[in-house]
């Protein structure tokens, strides 16, 4: 009787090291559940980074992105034609010239809310060509042209983008040409105390539009 009972006691102690040994950490358990619980979806609309200001106005020439909240196949990307207008999936003909993003973007939302319940849509401008939101180099500069305006743009971001000025230019004769309501008005820029004696100044920040004139010396 006695051997039985120790017998019986051997085997429970087995059974419970068996049992013990073989049975998974609680750490590894709990990282496998949490491992099979799906992340939550999210519920904010996606925000592309933007390649220009808030205020930019898109022109013709802009390459858009056109993001639609949970409607890929309403998304796309869009050249503005010559004719200032955009056509997307069910908007057509959409006059995009001449308005900033976020504008075009509540536009087209009221046309698709004739097609899906509470459209979003997000736009950004991935190549900015248009001519109303540019500032221009021209005279005494190593390439004269008309570059992208973005926003705390300043002369001296301008001079270098266009390669800077060259050995001929009248710097602190410069003037910046800016458009107004009631015409076009001058400031005067003394370009060469900014580039050579960090004069900032005389760094005037750009507005959409604006014509930076290097005169040429006379001596």
């Amino acid at each position: 009787m006695r051997r039985m009972t120790e017998c019986l006691t051997r085997l429970a102690v087995a059974l419970l090291i068996a049992c013990v040994w073989f049975a998974p950490p609680a750490a590894a358990q709990e990282n496998s559940a949490a491992a099979d619980v799906p992340p939550p979806a999210s519920t904010s609309v996606p925000a592309p980074a933007a390649a220009v200001g808030a205020n930019y106005l898109i022109g013709p020439g802009d390459v858009l992105q056109v993001f639609v909240w949970r409607n890929p196949e309403l998304s796309a990307t869009v050249p503005v034609r010559p004719d200032g207008r955009i056509s997307t999936p069910l908007v057509e003909d959409m006059v995009a010239v001449g308005k900033e993003p976020s504008t075009l973007a509540r536009d087209i939302e009221k046309v698709l809310a004739e097609y899906i319940r509470s459209p979003q849509v997000n736009i950004i401008v991935s190549t900015p060509m248009g001519t109303l939101s540019q500032v221009k180099a021209v005279g005494q500069v190593r390439t004269p042209q008309g570059v992208p305006f973005r926003e705390g743009m300043t002369v001296l971001d301008l001079v270098l983008a266009v390669g800077g000025m060259t050995e001929f230019a009248a710097g602190n004769r410069a003037k910046l040409v800016r458009r107004a309501g009631d015409g076009p008005t001058e400031i005067k820029v003394r370009l060469a105390d900014i580039v050579n004696k960090g004069d900032l100044k005389q760094n005037v920040k750009l507005k959409p539009g604006d014509v930076l004139v290097v005169p040429e010396s006379m001596f």
